[in-house]
């Protein structure tokens, strides 16, 4: 492709995050960065690109927001290859070099040292890129470090933590590293559905990474948090049954940790200590 062509390719990814799906993208973005209070006037972020579609497109918001200037804040887009065979690795610059994104990529051997492991090995290769993530962002002088969560991961979590995990929990918005004092961890795309980061992709003809390990080929569905694709998308197809008789439900998922009243709960934990209803009753 020359120049002029992908000149030309960039531009029209960066339109359409301007109109086309200005709503659908850029607003609800902008509003969890608001809302959640994820931007700070002096951050230095480190927009951790994984190569799929949501960190891509994660990167070009990032872009459109500190155009806008009204605070400043400096970006770093951190590409950690973990031992990508080349292919995938060249798909990643390609698609940088493609939509403008200037990447600083660094290498570790995540792939090699799970690729033993027989169990949860996705659990134990989310923690370690965390960490290497969080590392090396700290290391440039980052404060924080922004994923590709969105809105769906969101409620499959919430619904996978009710399931499978006995417990009522959330993907946070953002929260502090336990272990890299000073740096805290962000996610901007909260409130964008997973649908409409598709819509943009496919509007731009755009073909991105998606699970690149020695497990498997096409683990989409695979979270930060480790759980196992069959998992994630018997979670999918539940909420989307759902859904036909309440279009309300991913919304009401959604807005349930929102709303949660203590005083019709049983037990609840906070710091690691655990509170009973009994405590006050």
């Amino acid at each position: 492709m020359n120049k002029n062509a992908m000149e030309e390719r960039q531009h029209r990814a960066e339109e359409s995050i301007r109109k086309k799906f200005h709503k659908q993208l850029f607003t609800p973005f902008a509003r969890a960065c608001r809302d959640y209070r994820l931007i700070s006037e002096g951050d230095r972020i480190a927009v951790c690109i994984s190569g799929g579609k949501d960190s891509m497109l994660m990167a070009k918001l990032f872009q459109e927001i500190q155009r806008h200037r009204k605070m400043h804040f400096e970006l770093t887009f951190l590409v950690m290859d973990p031992g990508y065979a080349k292919e995938n690795r060249e798909l990643i610059e390609s698609n940088a070099k493609l939509l403008g994104i200037p990447v600083t990529i660094f290498e570790s051997s995540i792939f090699d040292a799970v690729d033993t492991i027989d169990k949860s090995p996705c659990y134990l290769c989310a923690r370690m890129r965390r960490g290497y993530l969080y590392s090396h962002a700290k290391e440039l002088g980052c404060n924080k470090i922004a994923l590709g969560h969105h809105y769906d991961d969101v409620i499959e979590t919430i619904l996978m933590g009710m399931l499978y995990g006995a417990q009522v929990q959330t993907m946070m918005p953002k929260l502090h590293s336990t272990n890299f004092e000073g740096m805290e961890l962000i996610r901007p795309l909260y409130l964008i559905r997973e649908s409409d980061v598709c819509a943009w992709r496919d509007y731009n003809e755009l073909r991105f990474l998606r699970c690149a390990c020695h497990f498997t080929e096409t683990c989409e569905t695979v979270g930060e948090d480790g759980v196992s694709a069959s998992k994630r998308l018997e979670i999918k197809k539940l909420i989307a049954e759902l859904k036909k008789d309440n279009p309300f439900v991913e919304s009401n998922i959604f807005n349930s940790v929102e709303c949660v009243n203590l005083n019709t709960v049983i037990g609840y934990k906070k710091d690691g200590v655990r509170h009973s209803f009994l405590d006050d009753y």
